[in-house]
């Protein structure tokens, strides 16, 4: 299977560079799985889909302030730094722009001299490890110096940094938010409580492994990068429940989804922490999610491949063409698709 499989055409202009508001607000193509319908709804609408005894898991990760910007000590030259996973209590995994220029053994300076952080080694992708001086203090000084880390493609600022959590955000650790539940609105769980869909949370830290790009030509040789999970037990019960009793398991966003099919065993979720490298593409076989909402995502992604490995790739490139023609916003802070 060809990377090149999961190529489409997007116009630039449909790539969304501000929220709607509300939250709910944003247009929902819902696609069924059996007959590869489609409708065009719009997401307060998502109760009319879902039933009583369905279990909804969210993601409750919360974005870190992880890009900071600082400068090279020697020569002064700007450094930006997205952490992606911490190492140790004052030693963080980071992508670096410009990498080529900061070698091993190169010092990078924050703010006012608030913090500095030395090179100490490089990653197999590509990245670098920094150890930050001081390390008193360090969740504090990350805050204060930090910004929430936008997609490249989002060139408009943001007004207000929450709108790129959901409001059920909890749990410090992404470097990107899990943007399926960005359309969530309070009232419209609560909603969903009162007509009987379980609520439940996990956690998955997105970090490279979600948004590194593929760069090999065979979808089978891409390797996903390790990120961190969190299951608790009163959610394994729940959706193990729901998969005796045959109700529903709404998987809100492909961390969820990755998170469940990773805890997986013998049809069971286990509850528990870990990490998950788990790539889901087209010939996946599904043991725990039945129903998926999901944004619109980038051609030859891993995101793309994983939806594509739950609707079909061609149905999915044909839902994602009648999104294009009907001008659904797409990416980050776009539109979604319910896939049943």
């Amino acid at each position: 299977m060809r990377v090149s499989d999961f190529d489409y055409e997007l116009p630039e202009e449909l790539i969304a560079q501000t929220p709607v508001e509300p939250r709910d607000a944003a247009r929902l193509l819902v696609v069924h799985r059996d007959t590869g319908r489609m409708e065009h709804r719009v997401f307060r609408d998502l109760p009319q889909y879902l039933r009583a005894g369905d279990v909804l898991v969210l993601n409750d990760t919360r974005v870190m302030p992880a890009r900071l910007f600082g400068v090279k000590a020697s020569t002064g030259g700007r450094v930006e730094v997205l952490l992606l996973q911490r190492r140790g209590p004052d030693t963080w995994e980071a992508l670096v722009r410009p990498g080529r220029r900061l070698p091993v053994g190169t010092q990078i300076v924050f703010g006012e001299g608030q913090l500095s952080a030395h090179v100490i080694d490089r990653t197999e992708a590509g990245g670098r490890v920094l150890r930050f001086v001081p390390a008193d203090d360090l969740d504090e000084r990350l805050r204060e110096l930090g910004q929430v880390p936008l997609p490249p493609y989002i060139r408009a600022p943001l007004a207000d940094p929450e709108r790129y959590q959901t409001v059920y955000a909890r749990d410090a650790g992404s470097a990107a938010a899990p943007t399926a539940g960005l359309h969530f609105t309070t009232e419209l769980l609560e909603r969903l409580e009162r007509m009987g869909v379980e609520v439940v949370h996990l956690t998955l830290h997105v970090g490279l492994g979600t948004f590194r790009p593929v760069q090999v030509e065979r979808v089978e040789e891409h390797r996903m990068h390790a990120e961190y999970f969190s299951v608790p037990e009163a959610t394994a019960e729940a959706v193990n429940a729901a998969k005796r009793e045959g109700r529903r398991v709404v998987a809100v966003g492909t961390t969820v989804a990755r998170t469940l099919e990773a805890s997986a065993a013998d049809g069971q979720v286990r509850g528990g922490d870990g990490w998950t490298d788990l790539f889901i593409y087209p010939g996946y076989r599904w043991k725990i999610v039945d129903a998926l909402i999901t944004n619109f995502h980038l051609p030859r992604s891993t995101l793309l491949m994983l939806v594509s490995a739950f609707l079909g790739r061609e149905r999915t490139l044909a839902a994602y063409q009648e999104a294009v023609r009907q001008r659904y916003r797409f990416y980050s802070f776009g539109d979604a698709m319910l896939i049943l």
